[in-house]
């Protein structure tokens, strides 16, 4: 018999085609993932041995506990796993894994994006052709500030990091950065490393944001850290919504401290802070920077890929914790 899998988000045709040919897949269709809840009901019911999901579902101690002892091997189709407790998980000898490495490069082209359509006020300039534009636009008017040549501070120097770090050398920019340590040199290529976070915000026209969350880092981009930036810099975040303080935030854009901002994560989702969308200097997506075909697939054949591993016996490829 085929092992059986809980398949607890939504995802693409084909994930689900590989899961429901190499599992006893419990397939959910609905208009949005399954809650834990439904996941629990749906494990025991079918005394499930592994639950495919993302971060849509909080898989804190209690649902940990909650699960049937069939479940042996939980994989989450994302690269941050804030939704997991770990220690909980690894009481119990149940096996986490994520999904590392397959989107590093989309995350990187949208934070790219964002960066680049906040600061030519890309969003803006669509809203003025969708009205119909007729009328003249003098050079004077709704300009927007030079990305090329400029410096670009990238707060968590991982893999998407240093993907971002790549495309704003396409630019011209001088990257910064900052994390836990100094990257060695065939790494850093030729970045400023700053093992003080407040030190390097005053040399940053622009601030990437690619930590993970946290307890460590939540709320690391404060009222504090705002202030320290240049007058006028750019402010991206496509990492994790904890990461800054939204009422801060929103005072350094309004007061015009920020020029701009550009946000695919909120500290709320997806109930997230409507006063945002009130703002013209801000670019707005749904915490959505993977969601390309090719990634969104890879993603979920990486979790499938660690759920098949450990319900044979062999170790998984991407465990959040080792023995």
């Amino acid at each position: 018999m085929k092992p059986r899998l809980v398949l607890a988000c939504l995802t693409t045709a084909a994930v689900v085609a590989r899961a429901r040919a190499e599992f006893d897949a419990i397939i959910h269709i609905g208009p949005s993932d399954m809650t834990v809840a439904e996941v629990i009901e749906a494990a025991a019911a079918n005394q499930a041995q592994a639950i495919l999901f993302t971060n849509t579902l909080p898989l804190d101690a209690a649902a940990i506990a909650a699960l049937p002892d069939s479940v042996r091997v939980g994989a989450t189709s994302s690269v941050g796993f804030d939704h997991i407790d770990v220690p909980a998980a690894r009481a119990r000898g149940l096996v986490v894994t994520n999904t590392p490495g397959v989107l590093d490069e989309c995350t990187a082209d949208h934070a790219m994006m964002l960066l680049l359509a906040a600061a030519r006020r890309g969003a803006e300039y669509d809203r003025v052709m969708r009205r119909g534009w007729r009328y003249r636009i003098g050079q004077g008017e709704l300009l927007g500030v030079r990305v090329t040549g400029k410096r670009i501070g990238i707060l968590g120097m991982g893999r998407i990091g240093r993907a971002v770090a790549r495309r704003a050398r396409g630019f011209e920019m001088k990257v910064l950065y900052h994390g836990r340590s100094r990257l060695p040199p065939e790494l850093e290529q030729g970045a400023d490393y700053y093992p003080d976070f407040h030190r390097m915000l005053p040399h940053c026209d622009f601030l990437s944001v690619h930590a993970p969350g946290g307890a460590a880092t939540d709320k690391m981009i404060d009222a504090r850290a705002l202030s320290l930036l240049p007058d006028g810099a750019v402010l991206v975040n496509a990492a994790r919504g904890s990461l800054i303080d939204e009422d801060a935030l929103f005072a350094a854009l309004t007061s015009g401290k920020l020029f701009a901002a550009g946000l695919d994560v909120f500290r709320r989702e997806p109930d997230y802070d409507l006063r945002f969308a009130g703002l013209d200097n801000v670019v707005l997506s749904p915490h959505i920077a993977s969601a390309s075909k090719e990634t969104r697939d890879a993603m979920g054949f990486r979790a499938l890929d660690n759920i098949a591993a450990v319900l044979a016996g062999r170790p998984a490829i991407d465990p959040l914790w080792k023995d």
